[in-house]
């Protein structure tokens, strides 16, 4: 049996006993359940994260005097900002590993409900729907039947809403850290051009949640559900880990 087979039963029987709660939509929750499953045991990566980050934010000084002294050799200042981040011990992607072990989740659910089979048999997953939405349906096949106002479509345009609110959320505690912390985003030397390599990133990285739209409109409804109740609770953590 398939590993796809075997998560597609495994959802099926939570939404099994979740229908006395949440009636057609108890394969909606039953995702939504798993999500939060999956948040909680990546959880003490993202307190590992958070010390990471602490850990980055002490070196700041350090990495100032660094720009000071390579201020004409931005080769040598990268090379040395990483010699640095070595000998602490302080890897400064640590924070992007929380993130990277949930894809296989959102993929088996990308899969799952974009397949019309499993294992040689009709996907039964796909009958299921978040009230009017079916959860292998996308945004574009919500505005075919019955436009951005029709009942599938107001499932999509709540989701687009509860995005934008956590997105504007980031956004603004986004820029509030890089305002209070302008020497992990100062420049190399005394011209304040940008770390070699981190400047286009410092700029994107304030308007990274807001990507997230583009990621629900595109997938299959229940992939997008794992996408918002996984940014939900990532901005609840990081508020609560990085405060």
């Amino acid at each position: 049996m398939s590993v796809l087979a075997v998560f597609a039963r495994l959802v099926e029987h939570l939404a099994d006993l979740l229908t006395p709660l949440f009636h057609a939509s108890a394969a909606a929750a039953a995702i939504v359940l798993f999500t939060a499953f999956v948040r909680l045991l990546v959880h003490p990566l993202s307190r590992a994260a958070a010390r990471g980050q602490r850990a980055r934010a002490a070196l700041q000084p350090r990495i100032a005097e660094l720009r000071t002294k390579h201020a004409e050799d931005p080769q040598r200042l990268q090379k040395a900002v990483l010699e640095l981040h070595a000998e602490e011990q302080v890897s400064p992607l640590s924070g992007c590993l929380p993130g990277l072990l949930q894809l296989p989740a959102f993929f088996l659910l990308y899969h799952l409900f974009s397949s019309s089979t499993i294992g040689g048999e009709a996907n039964g997953l796909l009958g299921h729907e978040l009230f009017a939405a079916p959860l292998g349906g996308r945004w574009a096949d919500a505005l075919a039947d019955g436009g951005p106002f029709g009942p599938a479509g107001l499932v999509y345009a709540a989701l687009f809403a509860l995005v934008a609110a956590v997105a504007a959320f980031n956004y603004r505690r986004t820029k509030r850290m890089m305002a209070n912390n302008p020497v992990a985003v100062a420049g190399a030397g005394g011209d304040g051009g940008p770390v070699p390599g981190l400047g286009a990133l410092n700029k994107v990285m304030p308007f990274m949640s807001f990507f997230t739209l583009v990621t629900v409109a595109v997938v299959p409804l229940a992939a997008a559900l794992y996408v918002v109740t996984s940014t939900t609770w990532s901005a609840v953590e990081r508020a609560a880990l990085y405060q």
